[in-house]
């Protein structure tokens, strides 16, 4: 009774007449500018400031890496728009999961709920703390590298402060996102705007033959694409959230048109600057390719960078677990994980239950995995489940085109990125096929084990209702109900 007088206190809880019994649901706090930070400041982490001595060395040449840097950003933002379109036709959150389970069915839903909030969520908000930490921690090891037990406890408490924020207060969670978007397009522009007076000073030395050395290899150019889009990760995170945005018909398409193009320019001109900076043989040597401009052009006043890079890496952690937190929730709602996951806090109105479970996923990711490994084989799954959710877009144009949808993309766009998807899956095995990746494919398949007893047959034994009960109890949380729209 006292759960059902929260509730009921609640202006924004819904009441299901039909079934006689009323029930919780999210808030839909996310507005443009909400949706527009949680895109760019998800975007805009560590990939900027980490990745383009990785995506020099796969390429070979200046110029060669602006182009993959430009290419990323194209495909970003064809599969954001086709992403939009599939928005606004399946207006549920859970991105991928909930695209594939009404598309394709329950099976491959649940194999990629699975590797997604056992693997690839905590892997991705791992790999993000884990340079908050390196960038946070620098100032105080000058002139050697830093331990790596203070890096990982340093990223171990990162995600701890990030795990009260979003269990508190889904507002409060946007607010940090838009205050540390704002902080870090700030530190771009300072490094854009320090690379323009150097080339308006004459550094462009090494704009001359900017193409000589290039690598052709399609391996190395698919590994290569895997750093710059690690960097572009995130154009996707408005859809894990569809059922919190206000007016998502709307929201959805503009927030992505907004951010991507925006980050894009940034990302480029940003490249340019490291570049009028730094000799390609410098930029490759460096451990941190910011903090090597900051020391290079603003000197004494280089500590500035580590911080802007701090709080940028931390603002992305904080847009990482708010949706990847969704994930684990809504595969849970629809029975593809167990039925705790799916609650909300009865107050605080927040899918608390998921978002802890993802906070110990990652923790676990932290105290085992390095950042480079963490980044391969994050693209590699994204990828495979990026151009089976797109295929699930071009099924629905072709086969039910007279479904309702506020926004169309153009069927091309669709069609580029399902190309470079299978290029970017294929491409790696095919040119130098790691161990690694066969792990990564028997670790989905393992799901087979857990979907037919449990989900199929549905098998829920004893003692597993129980520990629910109490969680339930513990955790101050009851079930929710999907959006009316």
């Amino acid at each position: 009774s006292t759960m059902k007088r929260r509730t009921r206190d609640s202006p924004h809880s819904s009441t299901d007449m039909s079934e006689g019994k009323e029930k919780l649901r999210l808030k839909q706090e996310v507005g443009l500018i909400s949706g527009v930070s949680l895109i760019a400041g998800t975007m805009i982490g560590s990939g900027i400031f980490m990745s383009p001595e990785w995506v020099l060395h796969h390429m070979g040449s200046p110029a060669s890496s602006l182009l993959i840097w430009a290419a990323c950003g194209v495909l970003a933002m064809f599969g954001a728009l086709s992403y939009a379109e599939l928005g606004t036709i399946i207006k549920e959150s859970g991105g991928e999961y909930i695209y594939i389970l009404r598309i394709f069915g329950s099976f491959p839903a649940f194999l990629f709920a699975y590797t997604s909030v056992i693997l690839v969520r905590p892997a991705g908000l791992a790999a993000v703390c884990l340079s908050f930490a390196e960038y946070a921690v620098a100032p105080f090891y000058p002139g050697c590298s830093s331990p790596q037990v203070v890096i990982k406890c340093t990223a171990a408490a990162c995600i701890l402060v990030l795990t009260i924020i979003n269990c508190l207060n889904v507002r409060l969670a946007t607010s940090i996102m838009n205050i540390f978007t704002a902080a870090k397009l700030l530190a771009l522009l300072m490094i854009v705007v320090g690379g323009l007076v150097l080339l308006a000073k004459g550094q462009t030395q090494n704009f001359q033959n900017a193409f000589q050395n290039t690598t052709a290899g399609i391996g190395a150019v698919g590994v290569a694409f895997y750093q710059g889009l690690w960097s572009y990760d995130g154009w996707n995170n408005l859809n894990y959230v569809t059922e919190e945005l206000k007016k998502p018909e709307v929201t959805l398409p503009r927030a992505v048109m907004i951010a991507i193009p925006l980050v894009t320019c940034l990302y480029l001109l940003v490249n340019v600057s490291y570049l009028a900076a730094m000799t390609p043989s410098e930029l490759l040597s460096s451990g941190a390719v910011a903090v090597t401009w900051g020391d290079k052009v603003l000197g004494s006043w280089a500590w500035l960078i580590s911080l802007s890079v701090a709080l940028s890496t931390f603002g992305s952690s904080n847009g990482t677990f708010f949706s990847g937190g969704r994930v684990c929730y809504i595969a849970a709602r629809e029975g593809h994980m167990p039925d705790i996951l799916s609650m909300a806090h009865v107050r605080c109105l927040t899918p608390s239950p998921a978002l802890l479970f993802t906070s110990a996923m990652s923790l676990i990711m932290i105290i085992s995995g390095t950042f480079t490994s963490i980044v391969n084989f994050f693209s590699f799954i994204a990828w495979l489940f990026y151009g089976m959710t797109i295929s699930g877009l071009l099924y629905l144009k072709i086969k039910k085109p007279e479904l309702p949808r506020s926004y169309k993309v153009p069927i091309i766009i669709p069609i580029i990125v399902l190309m470079a998807a299978v290029y970017l899956v294929l491409a790696p095995i095919i040119d130098q096929p790691q161990i690694e990746i066969l792990y990564i494919v028997l670790f989905i398949f393992s799901g087979i084990i857990l979907y037919f007893p449990l989900v199929r047959f549905k098998w829920h034994p004893r003692f597993l209702q129980r520990l629910t009960l109490h969680l339930q109890l513990f955790l101050e949380v009851a079930p929710t109900t999907k959006d009316a729209n």
